[in-house]
């Protein structure tokens, strides 16, 4: 039949990329690097909030050295990869550290092939190159792709041996994208979820472990996330922390120390850990006292006076700046003397009583505060702010001093 075609024989193995399309390739890579990132964000959303955090920088250089490296090849073959290969093992142990799998990483690998030769086929149009050129490109893109994929791959087995843990660890990374910033899409944190076989709460319970923590992970019911790589380890129980709940956590750490977060919605787990986490700062301040498991509903007003020291501290130099310049004694007793009248607006003798002090010296104290403060204890607002400053200072001397403005140099005590 005339029509029909013979069968062709072994295809011509491809030729070497010609050389001089390093240069035309050259002033397309700012823009396609963007691209390729951009294109990589929309489909892995996690990536969003690395490539925005503390990492971000180092790891835009290591995705422009892989690129840069891969056109330092076509313009000279024997170019050494030395740092591509190092860097590509940093991604692997990256993921490992972060508690993903790899199958992000290589999915990401294969999204910037695809726009780098997405990219070529249109300098190929621009240009007027060969398909012969294009077939080439393509092949050897490719094959890069496959080492920069073979190179994270042994980071990755490298760090996995190091932390002791299986590769597989999908639900470590539903924790991290559950509380990362800025926030990752409802739907990404469920098709995560749903591979990890990780049911999706309505409501979660943040607990801060102590950095110095020992933990009895089978104690835990196995829905329980943990998350205990870094500094501030913590975890997440699915739902309020009931009391077969509370049990298996008081088990599971052996006295060690934990602060419990309030049970909050799923997308508000971040502000959970982050009372449970000034809850256990209190705690080890001595601040609030409790087992060595505290809960945030038995401190919420601590929490509250003392969740920013630094403006408690501002809002001391304003509503208690007139007792500035008297001696540490001094301020101590007005202070005590003027917590008492704000608390209980008692007689002279109920809180001479409370004070353990003559009726006669309350009258005394309250005629220099009337002298020092003026109009601000009669104000309903300021006097609120100044009740709420002492309560505060109150509870920072548990663990330390009050913080008040310190008196001059050579000031006397008259009282």
């Amino acid at each position: 039949m005339s029509g029909a075609r013979r069968a062709t024989g072994p295809a011509e193995p491809l030729r070497p990329i010609p050389q001089e399309l390093a240069a035309i390739m050259w002033p397309e890579l700012p823009s396609l690097f963007q691209e390729m990132s951009a294109e990589i964000i929309g489909a892995l959303p996690e990536y969003s909030h690395i490539l925005d955090g503390p990492y971000g920088h180092a790891i835009r250089i290591g995705i422009e050295q892989n690129i840069a490296t891969f056109v330092d090849q076509i313009a000279a073959p024997s170019t050494t990869s030395t740092l591509r290969d190092d860097m590509c093992r940093r991604f692997g142990r990256f993921e490992a550290y972060e508690g993903r799998s790899l199958d992000s990483l290589q999915a990401a690998y294969r999204i910037g092939a695809r726009v780098g030769l997405r990219r070529a086929m249109k300098v190929s149009e621009r240009y007027n190159l060969p398909p012969s050129v294009m077939m080439t490109f393509a092949d050897s893109l490719f094959a890069y792709v496959g080492e920069l994929a073979s190179l994270s791959r042994e980071g990755y087995l490298e760090a996995m041996a190091e932390l002791g843990e299986k590769p597989d660890n999908r639900r470590r990374r539903v924790l991290r994208l559950i509380l990362a910033t800025p926030a990752v899409s409802p739907a990404a944190i469920a098709e995560l979820a749903e591979h990890a076989a990780w049911p999706l709460p309505d409501e979660v319970t943040l607990v801060a472990l102590g950095p110095e923590s020992k933990l009895t992970r089978a104690a835990l019911d196995r829905d329980v996330l943990a998350d205990l790589s870094g500094p501030e380890p913590h975890l997440l129980v699915p739902g309020p922390l009931d009391d077969n709940r509370r049990a298996a956590l008081d088990t599971a750490l052996a006295g060690s120390r934990a602060a419990v977060g309030l049970t909050t919605p799923l997308g508000d787990a971040a502000d959970s850990l982050r009372w449970a986490r000034q809850t256990l700062a209190l705690a080890d301040a001595g601040i609030v006292e409790g087992p060595p498991v505290v809960r945030c509903e038995d401190h919420l007003l601590p929490l509250w006076l003392l969740g920013d020291p630094a403006l408690i501290n501002q809002l001391s130099k304003k509503h208690l700046g007139p007792l500035a310049g008297l001696t540490p004694t001094q301020r101590t007793r007005l202070v005590d003397t003027l917590r008492t009248w704000l608390t209980t607006r008692g007689t002279a003798a109920q809180m001479a009583e409370l004070l353990d002090v003559h009726p006669q010296t309350v009258r005394y104290r309250m005629r220099i505060l009337d002298r020092a403060f003026g109009d601000q204890l009669a104000d309903a607002d300021a006097r609120f702010a100044t009740e709420i400053v002492l309560r505060a200072l109150h509870l920072q001397e548990r663990a330390g001093p009050s913080g008040l403005p310190g008196p001059p140099s050579g000031a006397r005590e008259p009282f």
